[in-house]
């Protein structure tokens, strides 16, 4: 199976962001399951999400007058932290496209960051994916999960896990764009092909589900919820292309599992984790992910604490 990332790529991609990232711990999760479920901590990232992983290897890898026109990515909130953190630390002006939608949690830590934020309708916001530009903003794109560099610098993960884990069974990844999917499965075929690679989507934005079931790119209904960073209307048709051939499937779950993991893992581990990392958790423990040593990639948790004790309140 072609990759679309060679392990050297990933290898350098974790020299590359060793003065940025954490290499996350990599916990047991303490419940009691047929499976051993365990979580791999990127909520402990300096921005709070594994996203700096990808921010940090594509912008060593950008040439140096590139990035001095400024770095422009579009993101709900956390490759936008990525993406700031990074041109703060190597002095470059940080823009971001983010949706009406956005928490405000995420945009202020932006905005604290230096980063100038644009917000606009989600429609808007997905053009700005396709186009890899915003109008009137002259800078280096960075794309949040279409992107060799950025997939490469996800895969790190992977080489964690198989260092903290050599005998795991299965991973279970949430689904934004499929960059972090993508990324990690790339490594897992590679290293591990024996281990099992699924998705994580949420009930309110499904498209990989209805894509791999359909065999063709397929537009759903989107509603937004306190699960933002994932879930959309479609999937890029080259990452849906990646990940059929990368990923067992998708495993979609329902605003009530997402929140009921929240309260889970707060309660067994005291770890706070977002929506989108939420619904990694709730499909492991489903059981679909099926028995043995399971990871769940905790992505975040960038969570406005009233919200977060709010959900996992009426749980």
């Amino acid at each position: 199976m072609e990759m679309p990332i060679t392990l050297a790529q990933v290898e350098e991609a974790r020299r590359n962001i060793a003065p940025v990232a954490l290499r996350t711990p990599l916990v047991r999760c303490n419940v009691d399951t047929r499976a051993e479920l365990y979580l791999k901590l990127e909520n402990l990232q300096p921005i709070g999400s594994f996203k700096i992983r990808g921010a940090a290897n594509v912008m060593a890898r950008t040439p140096r007058e590139q990035l001095e026109r400024g770095v422009l990515t579009a993101s709900a909130g956390n490759m936008a932290q990525g993406v700031a953190f990074c041109a703060r630390r190597m002095g470059v002006r940080a823009t971001i496209v983010a949706p009406e939608t956005a928490p405000a949690t995420k945009i202020a830590a932006v905005e604290r960051m230096g980063g100038r934020v644009i917000k606009v309708p989600f429609a808007e916001w997905w053009r700005t994916f396709e186009t890899r530009s915003y109008p009137g903003v002259e800078a280096t794109f960075i794309h949040a999960f279409d992107d060799l560099d950025v997939m490469a610098g996800n895969g790190t993960i992977a080489l964690e896990l198989l260092e903290d884990l050599p005998d795991l069974e299965a991973v279970v990844i949430p689904w934004g764009g499929g960059g972090l999917s993508c990324g990690i499965a790339a490594v897992l075929r590679a290293r591990a092909p024996r281990v099992r690679i699924y998705a994580a989507e949420i009930e309110t934005g499904a498209p990989l589900a209805a894509s791999l079931a359909a065999g063709e790119p397929r537009t759903v209904e989107y509603k937004p919820s306190f699960v933002d960073g994932i879930g959309s209307k479609m999937v890029f048709p080259n990452m849906l292309e990646r990940a059929r051939r990368l990923l067992d499937g998708s495993l979609v779950v329902t605003l009530a599992e997402a929140a009921q993991a929240m309260k889970l893992v707060a309660e067994r581990n005291r770890v706070i984790v977002e929506g989108a990392a939420a619904c990694a958790v709730a499909a492991a423990l489903s059981g679909r992910a099926g028995s043995g040593k399971i990871v769940a990639i905790v992505s975040g948790g960038n969570i406005d604490l009233d919200k977060f004790a709010q959900i996992v309140g009426q749980a």
